[in-house]
């Protein structure tokens, strides 16, 4: 598995910090589904293992995990993390949208 996704800095820390909360939680898991107003939405969740066929993206002890499926979907995204007057999310800037919706997690490809 050779796709590049990058992690901001501020999503390495925020993971860091929720994944240490949760005993056994190991990483953030992040995968593509269909469905979303547009097409296609992003699934997070806690992942206590790694799977064989995920890609594992690390940096300053945080760990995401995309299965070989969603890494098609999310080739040369940044997964950050923001906190604005709006609320706290966590965003991917995906270079393969062509479209997305105002809530940041669907996209159309």
């Amino acid at each position: 598995m050779t796709a590049n996704i990058t992690l901001s800095e501020k999503a390495a820390k925020r993971i860091a910090t929720i994944v240490s909360a949760d005993a056994g939680k190991q990483a953030l898991r992040i995968s593509v589904e269909g469905g979303g107003c547009s097409g296609f939405s992003y699934k997070f969740d806690l992942a206590e293992a790694i799977n064989a066929d995920d890609k594992v993206i690390e940096r300053d002890g945080a760990k995401v995990l995309i299965d070989s499926m969603s890494l098609i979907y999310m080739d040369g995204s940044e997964i950050d993390f923001v906190d604005n007057l709006l609320g706290q999310s966590f965003q991917i800037h995906n270079p393969n949208a062509v479209a997305s919706c105002g809530c940041g997690t669907s996209f159309s490809i």
